[in-house]
């Protein structure tokens, strides 16, 4: 048997702090290594697999798609395409009009900064502490954890961090320069911390009275994840822009951005040598078709509600908190988290850090309440 772990550490320039562990193959919400051994999968590719591993719709869409055409340039006109972006603003508020397609969230985050500096001809942008926007440098120059930005600096200037959920700090950093506001509307690798309806509220009613753009990063948090097809959703919210990827094509590559009539394109000076392209697109009408027929916004809402309940939190003295929107789970813990990941994986659960005490879980949101149930009991066994 080939040793792909030793092949992968020969060959491969690896910037992930690896586990020692070699998956193969997945299906819904399980995947299995080398030897056959099974894991409930709640990294579900860092919230990417939301309609489960292979879904079978998907799989088909790609098959039918790439028997008739791969790739098409962005410079003409394709049928998949078409019906893709028709069908993602259709699924938006009414005020998000056009959808631009690339190939991932850090791209996404960074068309949509070049398109606020593009259209307002400002280069201020305020955004969150223990934000998470991507690591491209003009989205890491969005992200505020040190260690993403410092080994890398200097950034992009022009961002500026306030306190999340401080509307009042948020209010005085906006100035004559400010281009647009980028918020999460749930930090995830900030450590899962919910927004605040106020503070939306307010930050959204502040953009449109001072003409400041306001950008929401649904990256993590779209496509159903926290009971909503959209997380903003939560606070009936319409922003200027949103950037969407991870579970937008049911596991293949892919981001966009969807614009109001407030941002202007930069015809001729931005683009994308494989975003739009017809396997991605195909692959995502089918994703999002059965999000849609499958109801996965009721299923996650409903789902991760059972689980914090037959988590029973309150029984484990480890536990600080729990904070949760949909399947979007946060658990802060009152020491490392990185010990008690290493114990999941041996109780056949693979799960995420978000910061170094918090253990994040993004299971698809097709996982069963039986998958759940064993979640929690492993999760609860390693906690105590």
């Amino acid at each position: 048997m080939t040793d792909h772990k030793a092949v992968e550490d020969a060959f491969a320039f690896n910037v992930f702090p690896k586990r020692d562990l070699v998956i193969v193959r997945g299906k819904g919400a399980t995947v299995w290594d080398r030897d056959g051994k099974a894991y409930i999968d709640c990294i579900a590719g860092h919230g990417i697999v939301n309609i489960g591993h292979s879904n079978e719709a998907v799989v088909a869409a790609i098959e039918e798609q790439a028997s008739r055409l791969i790739t098409c340039s962005g410079v003409l006109y394709n049928d998949t395409r078409a019906r893709l972006v028709e069908k993602l603003v259709g699924l938006a508020p009414a005020r998000l009009k056009r959808a631009f397609l690339c190939n991932s969230g850090t791209e996404s985050v960074e068309a949509a900064i070049k398109f606020a500096r593009f259209t307002t001809k400002k280069t201020g942008f305020v955004c969150a502490m223990r934000s998470f926007h991507g690591r491209t440098l003009g989205a890491l120059s969005a992200t505020h954890v040190p260690k993403y930005r410092e080994p890398f600096e200097p950034l992009v200037p022009g961002f500026s961090f306030v306190p999340f959920n401080n509307f009042d700090k948020l209010e005085k950093a906006v100035a004559d320069d400010t281009a647009a506001v980028m918020l999460e509307v749930v930090q995830g690798e900030g450590g899962v911390h919910v927004g605040e309806e106020d503070f939306f509220r307010k930050v959204q009613k502040l953009c449109r009275e001072r003409g400041v753009l306001l950008i929401i990063d649904e990256v993590q948090t779209g496509f159903c994840r926290t009971g909503r097809m959209f997380a903003f959703e939560h606070f009936s919210l319409e922003p200027d822009m949103v950037c969407l990827a991870k579970a937008i094509a049911g596991g293949v590559p892919m981001g966009a951005v969807l614009c109001s009539d407030a941002v202007e394109a930069p015809v001729g000076r931005h683009g994308t040598t494989f975003g739009g392209n017809p396997l991605a697109c195909a692959a995502s009408i089918a994703a999002l078709d059965f999000m849609i027929e499958k109801d996965l916004a009721a299923a996650a809402a409903e789902k991760g509600e059972y689980f914090e309940k037959n988590l029973d939190a309150g029984s484990l003295t480890k536990v600080r908190e729990v904070r949760r929107l949909g399947l979007m789970i946060g658990i802060e813990l009152k020491e490392k988290v990185k010990p008690h990941l290493l114990s999941l994986m041996e109780q056949g659960v693979l799960a995420l850090p978000a910061g170094a005490t918090v253990l994040r879980l993004l299971p698809p949101l097709t996982i069963t309440h039986e998958e759940l149930d064993t979640v929690a009991s492993a999760v609860r066994k390693v906690l105590r």
